[in-house]
């Protein structure tokens, strides 16, 4: 019978976060042990959420692989998608009515612009080096667009001038306007501002709003919130008191800092991992299939192996 988690004895929350839109790799197992560890060693409460946002990649299946990968590794969680708990559901995916009510405080705050810049206008910009800021590591998938938890372009600023709804056409203002509709929406940011944060892994952290990072998504056209959006409503619900995640979302920091401060929120501690890479030092991705947790597990390594380095070295 699995071991049950320890009952919490602080008010540390952590939380590991897993996308399934593949199997977990190398650097997940890593991530997710050291936010493990971390809110152990506080005497806290670990949750675990899906974050199931891209519905054409996310399966059942790698949600259910996932949890099964962690458990071999070793981590346990107090509340969870199979376990629970007062802040359910932990699937995001079921999680909307939170997401919209956090648009809706953004609009009528005054912090959000609808974007008419199409996804091809976006991807194009990555062919022009100096209008683009790609966090390390971070690209293009194959097929030339990019993944939505890697970093954006600096957004160019075309439909800066629009207001909460437009000012050209007849329609409701941001005080009456309910729901998204089929555009994007992006946060205004304040060029030069700013954004300092101590990170508890890799120390005093700065970007530059319009430098660093534009005009970022909150909400798309097709109907779903932005991971910025999404991460923080959610881990503002389920109390989390420490964010534990790769390095490549350091920037993504940055954004989810300026959320907290629009919607007056209490932001989270930060602790971001190093990078787990691979022989031609680039950082793993799901496409590594032969650095997945299955694919170790078949070969015989035990979570041991994955969690001290020891593994094959070829990719």
């Amino acid at each position: 019978m699995a071991s049950l988690p320890p009952a919490p004895t602080s008010t540390y929350r952590g939380r590991i976060a897993p996308s399934p839109t593949g199997f977990l790799h190398v650097g997940h197992a890593r991530t997710f042990w050291t936010a493990w560890q971390r809110t152990r060693a506080a005497g806290g409460a670990l949750i675990l959420r899906m974050e199931d946002l891209d519905p054409d990649r996310s399966r059942q299946l790698y949600a259910d692989a996932a949890m099964e990968d962690l458990r071999w590794l070793g981590i346990r969680w107090q509340e969870g998608p199979d376990r629970g708990g007062p802040h359910a559901p932990y699937v995001q995916s079921k999680r909307r009515a939170s997401y919209l009510a956090a648009w809706r405080r953004l609009l009528r705050g005054g912090f959000l612009f609808p974007c008419r810049c199409s996804r091809k206008d976006l991807e194009a910009a990555l062919s022009a080096p100096h209008e683009t800021s790609l966090a390390e590591g971070a690209g293009p998938q194959p097929n030339g667009k990019l993944d939505l938890l890697d970093d954006e372009p600096v957004y160019p600023g075309t439909c800066r001038h629009l207001q909460g709804s437009s000012p050209q056409l007849p329609g409701p203002t941001s005080e009456e306007l309910d729901s998204p509709g089929a555009v994007n929406w992006r946060f205004r940011v304040r060029d030069g501002e700013a954004v300092e944060f101590v990170d508890l892994n890799l120390g005093p952290q700065r970007f530059v709003a319009g430098r660093d990072f534009g005009d970022f998504v909150v909400w798309r056209r097709d109907g779903s919130p932005s991971y910025q959006l999404a991460c923080v409503a959610d881990d503002t619900a389920m109390g989390i008191t420490e964010v534990v995640r790769g390095a490549d979302l350091l920037k993504s920091t940055a954004r989810q800092i300026l959320l907290y401060r629009a919607l007056g929120l209490r932001e989270p501690a930060w602790f971001h991992c190093r990078l787990v890479v691979d022989h031609n030092g680039r950082r793993l991705a799901k496409r590594h299939d032969s650095l997945s947790l299955r694919a170790l597990r078949q070969r015989g390594l035990t979570p041991m192996n994955i969690l001290s380095a020891e593994l094959p070295v070829e990719v």
